[in-house]
């Protein structure tokens, strides 16, 4: 009589197989990651095998021709940023984000303009055929060399691919897909690595450039355990408000370019539309002459964004304060507003302070430090900035202003939207161009050199209008 399974557990962060189930960790210490699955799904080592002699395949690196190395263009310019330039062949590009974000109708409108030069095969195991073809008449997609499966064995699909050989390929989504060798459901930890390191070794072996589409959990990460993240080539990112059009692409995993780069697009009835301005897409129906609002700008790989920093500072009914920060650092607020209460006496103790980035957009580098202490102090004080002002700079924990990156980027990118003032660290002013110079620009060493700014502005005002 066969021996049945034993039940055991493996992480999903790390893939360590337990014995039995704990709230913890034993390999890597992370809490509720261990999941139930059959001994017989895990498979074996194969101690007892003949050694492998693969010293005719071994090479020096210097030998290595990158000649072959072919990208292919998406047709989406936002897409080919974030990849690196395009897509390269034989990589294998893992893209998730919440549901409805635009995962599918992405890959569907790239489909439209690779469909003019290559073979193009769409796997689904969420829409039929029918559903497929209403969505491509919605988003206009009419490819003649488009071609639709309804599948979701893994094995088949991949023994399809091998027969027909398309240039590209699209998996949608990984989640539906099963090994039928497997006894767990689709979207289980063992079909979901398995799966994808099918997927994997079919694309490197007839070299065919895929896109896998992943759910997302509760927790916002990719469903399913994190070795598929490090199978795949790319992991991208759909992020955004679902009550806003606009959408983020992010690379959180980049084998071929650079993971700073991100892709803005606008959500319309008719798919999604690139955003080749974000700066004017995020400063669009900004108040003006409002206090607590101030323009900052952070660099997104090679690109500059402006981005409005808007915070609301107001008596608290509590015994406690309330502190809320949204697209920008929690802790670092916390250390801004303490700066201006140590050095600069501000009382913000028994005050709320709310701080906000428009536009669902994550300010997360120092250069926000100024503006954000700029618009806290407005707030505070009842007193607008002025609306054509930026600020941009690292503050201290003695207040002062420290320098940063791509200063002369920024500066530029000021000037192109029209902006009159721009306040910067003192040390960067040697840096900047004679053409920035048809601006106002004010070097600043101190919170408080940044504060006299602000006063001169407002005398120079009240005496234009006198």
């Amino acid at each position: 009589m066969a021996k049945a399974p034993r039940i055991e557990y493996i992480c999903t962060e790390c893939g360590r197989v337990s014995p039995k189930w704990n709230g913890c960790c034993p390999g890597c210490g992370k809490w509720n990651t261990l999941e139930e699955v059959l001994s017989s799904e895990i498979s074996d080592t194969g101690k007892n095998r003949p050694l492998a002699d693969l010293s005719s395949r071994v090479h020096l690196i210097s030998d290595i021709s990158t000649v072959s190395e072919v990208r292919y263009s998406t047709g989406c310019g936002e897409l080919d940023r974030v990849l690196g330039g395009g897509l390269v062949k034989g990589s294998i590009v893992l893209l998730g984000g919440e549901p409805g974000i635009g995962k599918s109708t992405l890959l569907l409108q790239i489909c439209q303009f690779l469909g003019k030069s290559h073979n193009v095969l769409y796997i689904s195991g969420e829409e039929s055929e029918r559903q497929l073809k209403l969505r491509a008449e919605r988003l206009n997609v009419a490819s003649d060399r488009l071609y639709i499966l309804t599948e979701t064995d893994a094995q088949a699909v991949c023994d399809t691919i091998s027969v027909s050989k398309p240039d590209i390929a699209i998996i949608d989504s990984i989640q539906t897909m099963q090994l039928t060798t497997i006894s767990s459901t689709p979207g289980s930890l063992t079909q979901v690595r398995e799966c994808t390191n099918l997927f994997m070794h079919t694309a490197k072996k007839l070299e065919i450039p895929t896109f896998i589409v992943g759910h997302v959990n509760k927790d916002g990460a990719i469903a399913g355990p994190k070795v598929m993240e490090h199978i795949v080539d790319t992991v991208l990112f759909f992020e955004g408000e679902r009550h806003m059009s606009y959408r983020v692409l992010r690379a959180v995993k980049n084998r071929f370019g650079s993971t700073n780069e991100i892709g803005v697009f606008d959500m319309q009835d008719k798919g999604l539309q690139e955003v080749e301005n974000p700066s004017q897409m995020l400063l669009a129906g900004r108040p003006l002459g409002v206090s607590g609002t101030c323009i900052a700008c952070v660099m997104e790989g090679s690109r500059p964004i402006l981005a409005e920093v808007q915070t609301l500072v107001s008596k608290s009914g509590f015994a406690s304060p309330k502190r809320t920060a949204t697209g920008f650092d929690y802790n670092r607020m916390s250390l801004i507003l303490a700066v201006l209460e140590k050095r600069f006496g501000l009382n913000y103790g028994a005050l709320d302070v709310y701080l906000n980035i428009v536009g669902g957009f994550k300010l997360d580098e120092p250069a926000g430090d100024l503006p954000v202490a700029l618009a806290l102090y407005s707030s505070l004080t009842e007193k607008a900035l002025p609306d054509t002002l930026i600020a941009i700079g690292e503050v201290g924990l003695a207040g002062e202003i420290r320098n940063v990156s791509h200063i002369v980027q920024r500066v530029q990118e000021a000037r192109r939207m029209g902006f009159e003032v721009c306040i910067v660290p003192k040390q960067a002013l040697a840096a900047l161009p004679k053409s920035s110079r048809s601006l106002r620009i004010f070097g600043v060493s101190s919170l408080r050199q940044a504060f006299n700014v602000l006063a001169k502005l407002e005398s120079e005002k009240e005496a234009s209008q006198a």
